[in-house]
């Protein structure tokens, strides 16, 4: 089986999508932004159907299965579409512990740790160790690497509060917070 996954053709497909969408909410009449919208929704809910009858075909493989499933979790593509309709295999503390996981050699190479001091509904607290936590120059940069890596594992977070740092979220305009997929 060949991939089709190409990461620009990937890009250009997700930057092309956000195009149309926003053109949608152009369309000054309503009934026609509400058609477009049901039949987007129309088509997430035929693939929501589809995957998750696959994901149980998968888990019902076996021990095999749960090795797929858990690398299918990994994978960010397919990690970001199963977010996407709330099927993701793993839980948001485990999806919290690998988006920490990656921003970690960063913060180690800056002398520096991060830790997850816990969650709170949809808010997590965390804490900076070591010397990265007090350098200005880097602060602004760790921010961002720990938000883009959290919300592109855990969308669903609206806050992320660090001991001796507050990491505001940044928000669409309809109020729902901004996903940084990490794929784009």
């Amino acid at each position: 089986m060949t991939t089709l996954f190409d990461p620009r053709q990937f890009q250009a497909r997700l930057e092309r999508l956000t195009t149309l969408l926003g053109e949608m909410e152009r369309f000054t009449d309503p009934d026609g932004q509400n058609r477009v919208r049901e039949i987007v929704q129309a088509l997430l809910d035929l693939h929501a159907v589809g995957l998750d009858r696959i994901l149980e075909r998968i888990v019902d493989a076996g021990e095999p299965g749960h090795a797929i499933l858990d690398a299918c979790g990994r994978d960010d593509v397919v990690s970001g579409l199963l977010l996407l309709h709330n099927l993701h295999p793993h839980d948001l503390e485990t999806r919290l512990h690998q988006a920490l996981e990656s921003v970690r050699p960063y913060l180690r190479s800056h002398g520096g740790n991060v830790e997850l001091l816990g969650i709170e509904g949809s808010v997590v607290r965390l804490r900076l160790n070591g010397s990265c936590q007090s350098c200005p120059s880097s602060t602004l940069t760790m921010k961002h690497m720990i938000e883009e890596a959290i919300y592109g594992k855990a969308p669903e977070v609206t806050a992320i509060e660090v001991e001796g740092m507050a990491l505001e979220s940044s928000f669409h305009e309809n109020g729902q917070a901004r996903v940084a997929l990490p794929m784009v």
